[in-house]
């Protein structure tokens, strides 16, 4: 019995995923006539109509919908056996697709990344900056390999290691009446505006699991797109926040007065976690991975009593 190929198979995941015969033809550096006669031959192959082509735009037949997230399980797997070959000769070698979210990449990577190129020359980082919930379905989708994120993330399904810890300080202006203390009481913050990313981002989720009582008094009009804002707007008296201490202590508070504490009695911290896909083959290397990963942070992740 003749089956499909990968190429096919990795043609009509193209056409689907993007909608378009040119745009798929475009991704996978072929024209757009190679492309058509190969999911042409496809169909042939599976004995059903895949594509409906009676409209301007292109869309999936049942049959199409039913086999498409076999086929893309395919590649995924695919791909990791080659992957997993080539790196075979040695620990941690070859290419990894590696995503980060932003309140940890710049902060985080800077001090990791050499050390892991010079433990491990043959390892090849592909590197992508993005939100968490984007990124975690592109893990599931097999377009990254492994995910650095913080927890708590619906990681439903996935490996999760828990590399590190990292605490939430609460920060406030150079001027504000809090400033030089040490501690505050939750009950001194009940005046305050505070202040959090844009929607998206789960270090916002993280501030208000952590100061569940401050959530009344976040800023809907005064929102920020990255750490480095936040901490101008901080910086500036709009408001209180708190910020991960792997940014403080890569040097994010530089050139500002703001004065770093936290609430009395009440430990704020998110876990740094690797996450990759159950069963994948580089699962070692993942593992591997994560070990280092711990051993560069700053807060080692907490042990079960």
């Amino acid at each position: 019995m003749q089956l499909p190929t990968l190429r096919q198979m990795q043609y009509f995941v193209a056409l689907a995923e993007s909608g378009s015969f040119s745009r798929a033809a475009a991704a996978c550096n072929v024209t757009q006539s190679t492309l058509s006669d190969a999911i042409r031959q496809l169909e042939e192959t599976v004995g059903v109509v895949l594509v409906d082509r009676s409209n301007r735009m292109v869309a999936l037949t049942a049959a199409g919908e039913a086999i498409l997230e076999r086929m893309k399980a395919l590649l995924v797997d695919a791909r990791e056996m080659v992957d997993a070959a080539r790196a075979s000769h040695a620990p941690l070698a070859g290419r990894i697709r590696l995503g980060v979210i932003p309140s940890i990449a710049p902060y985080f990577l800077p001090r990791a990344l050499p050390q892991l190129r010079r433990l491990y020359p043959d390892l090849r980082l592909h590197l992508r900056e993005d939100l968490t919930r984007p990124m975690l379905e592109d893990l599931r989708g097999g377009r990254l390999d492994v995910v650095l994120i913080a927890l708590p993330a619906p990681v439903e399904g996935l490996m999760v290691d828990i590399i590190a810890e990292d605490s939430l300080l609460l920060a406030v202006n150079g001027d504000h009446k809090l400033a030089g203390r040490r501690t505050v009481a939750a009950s001194e913050l009940d005046a305050e505006t505070l202040l959090l990313l844009e929607d998206g981002h789960c270090l916002s989720d993280h501030i208000r699991a952590a100061a569940p009582e401050l959530v009344a008094r976040e800023s809907e009009d005064i929102q920020a797109s990255s750490l480095s804002t936040l901490v101008q707007m901080v910086d500036n008296g709009l408001g209180i926040t708190f910020l991960p201490r792997i940014a403080t202590e890569a040097g994010i508070l530089s050139g500002t007065d703001i004065a770093l504490m936290t609430i009395d009695q009440r430990p704020t911290r998110r876990s740094l976690a690797l996450c990759w896909r159950k069963g994948t083959s580089r699962e070692p290397d993942f593992r591997l991975l994560a070990r280092c990963l711990g051993s560069f942070a700053l807060e080692p992740a907490r042990t079960a009593a």
